[in-house]
């Protein structure tokens, strides 16, 4: 076994078996109990406030996966990975400003709706086919591979093995109800989680000796956000152009960071939400970044920043407490499949299944075609998680970026210029969507597969950095749209809002010019070190 398995104690494996179980008599009893009630919880549209969409936005953008991934690259890289956090201001307010006030105006529950009522049913219809990918690969591929590592580093099994039991384990959770379990007490995991990395940077600085020690312990570009050009992990240049592509796609019209905005009382409500995680995300250094970073200080001969986050928990916190921290991380993981399964199964079932496939099909021919899409899903996404593990010359945090950067710009090309550019036409957002979409996904495959730069001998090193790759994509398919546009002889356009666009109120301003303000000063702190 592995060192971080020999570490765990009799009492921590005790935890993790009570732990579960409990999960599961809770489910099965939850999958009994208050059925109507459940169900009608979630029809209760436009009934947030704004405190409920940024708590469910963070939760959706924040979990075990994240406090991985930042203590890897703060372990490897410092505090640059506050850029995902912080540098995320500019695309919240972007969706509180321009997209949220035509989302609401339109009365849309999905993006595929929205897209769908500017261009028409085959506009809606290829969203949906590409959300199903996105779902399979962002949400269900990704979050089983983070697990996979998880587990693997808790027993020292192959990925294969470590994605098997957690697929298997989110089948068991949803056969007894556990699902539902989770959901219930997701919130309460969710704070724990958050109480534990604070433990965690509290306990490695005091062992460190302070702020002081842990500064002359690092190198001192580990407290730069901003790297020069020639940096080969984060140059400024690839930050500052690429990850707006994935930013854009993720805040602004991914369906599970928008939905929440879509349920709000009014747009000031949705608004003052998204106003609310730009809050939240200040608080990435001390609970997703600097516990690597101690990691680095702490235990400097660690040769894989993948085990930076555990490293820390086995090694600072006490017998029991060990348990719980992994029991919890496992149980969000597995909500999270468990929901990425879900999602899967209701989009190929709903809307490619009935609306175009099969529009008389019966219930249980529904259910049917949604438990072989769950099936082919576990074993599509099982594969995937594998094939994410032989990406070589990455941290987990760079493995998590650039395949969400090759997913990302037909999503960006076709929602910014539906909305800021009214000569946009139908044929160039079916491209982008279709045919677009297939090429950026190529061009992933290719560089992260197919012929990838290698690390070790520098073989291949015309690639350029992976968010140079996903901005060139960009440009390519936003000039390619321009063009379609102008040359297409129809000239479908969108279709304009009926409704107006309910304005936006002084007070929203004002949080949004305080906040900016603030991450303005993070940027003058953190540099020139």
């Amino acid at each position: 076994m592995n060192e971080i398995y020999n570490k765990l104690t009799t009492l921590d494996f005790a935890i993790v078996a009570i732990y579960l179980i409990a999960l599961l008599v809770i489910g099965y009893v939850a999958s009994f109990r208050n059925k109507k009630k459940d169900e009608t919880l979630f029809l209760a549209g436009n009934s947030l406030n704004w405190y409920n969409i940024g708590f469910n936005m963070w939760g959706t953008n924040v979990g075990p996966s994240s406090l991985l991934a930042f203590a890897s690259i703060g372990f490897s890289a410092g505090i640059v990975g506050g850029n995902f956090e912080w540098y995320a201001f500019v695309f919240l307010l972007l969706l509180a400003m321009v997209f949220a006030p035509r989302y609401i105006a339109s009365k849309v529950s999905t993006m595929p709706e929205f897209m769908g009522k500017r261009y028409g049913k085959s506009s809606q219809d290829i969203l949906a086919g590409y959300a199903l990918i996105k779902i399979l690969i962002s949400w269900l591929s990704l979050g089983l591979f983070s697990g996979g590592i998880l587990v693997r580093q808790i027993l020292g099994i192959p990925m294969w093995q470590s994605t098997i039991v957690l697929v298997a384990f989110s089948g068991l959770f949803t056969y007894m109800g556990g699902l539902k379990a989770i959901a219930k007490v997701n919130v309460f995991q969710m704070i724990l989680l958050i109480i534990v990395s604070l433990a965690l940077t509290f306990i490695g600085l005091q062992k460190l000796g302070g702020i002081t020690a842990l500064v002359a312990k690092t190198p001192s570009h580990f407290w730069n956000l901003i790297h020069p050009a020639s940096d080969p992990g984060y140059p400024w240049h690839a930050l500052l152009l690429g990850y707006p592509v994935s930013a854009v796609a993720f805040f602004c019209t991914d369906q599970s960071m928008v939905q929440s905005v879509l349920g709000a009382k009014n747009l000031k409500q949705g608004q003052l939400g998204v106003n609310f995680i730009g809050w939240l995300k200040v608080l990435a250094l001390p609970m997703f970044i600097l516990p690597g970073i101690l990691c680095f200080a702490l235990y400097p001969d660690l040769t894989d920043d993948k085990l930076a986050y555990m490293t820390m928990v086995t090694n600072l916190f006490p017998s029991g407490l060990n348990g719980l921290v992994i029991c919890v991380l496992i149980a969000v993981l597995v909500a999270t499949i468990g929901s990425s399964l879900n999602a899967l199964s209701t989009v190929f079932t709903k809307d490619i299944y009935v609306n175009n496939i099969n529009p008389q099909a019966t219930v249980k021919q529904q259910i049917n075609v949604g438990r072989y899409t769950v099936i082919a899903g576990c074993v599509l996404a099982v594969l995937m998680a594998i094939a994410f593990d032989n990406i070589k010359g990455k941290t987990l945090f760079d493995i998590f970026q650039s395949i969400l950067g090759y997913l990302a710009p037909p999503l960006a090309v076709t929602f910014l210029l539906s909305v800021f550019w009214k000569r946009t036409t139908k044929l160039a957002v079916n491209l982008i969507l279709s045919v677009g979409s297939a090429f950026s996904l190529f061009v992933g495959m290719l560089n992260l597969w197919i012929i990838p730069p290698d690390a070790a001998t520098g073989a291949n090193t015309w690639w350029p950095h992976y968010f140079l790759i996903s901005f060139y994509i960009f440009a390519i398919l936003f000039a390619a749209a321009i063009i379609i546009s102008l040359l297409d002889k129809n000239k479908v356009t969108a279709a304009i809002e009926t409704a107006p666009i309910p304005k936006t109120s002084k007070q929203v301003k004002i949080l949004f010019a305080l906040l900016g303000l603030v991450i303005l000063a993070l940027y003058i702190i953190f540099n020139g070190h």
